[in-house]
């Protein structure tokens, strides 16, 4: 599971091997929260857990890091 390390804050960041086959997204995780954001447009995709202002908080990190992100997805669907 490639993970994105660099973005700050409590949250794992990461995709899965089958993640290819979807349009691009990204899964957070902390603790035993799950939740999975598209990245063209960046929209909640499913939440099992976030509070709707840890949420706000994921999508703007993930807006803030999106460039960063899609890299990544590239490079992990390549």
């Amino acid at each position: 599971m490639p993970r994105i390390k660099r973005i700050p804050g409590p949250y794992r960041f990461f995709f899965t091997s089958f993640d290819c086959n979807e349009p691009p997204h990204i899964h957070v995780e902390q603790e035993n929260k799950t939740c999975k954001f598209w990245l063209a447009p960046v929209l909640l995709a499913r939440n099992r857990g976030f509070s709707a202002r840890e949420l706000k908080i994921i999508h703007r990190l993930i807006q803030s890091n999106l460039a960063m992100i899609m890299e990544a997805w590239d490079e992990h669907c390549q």
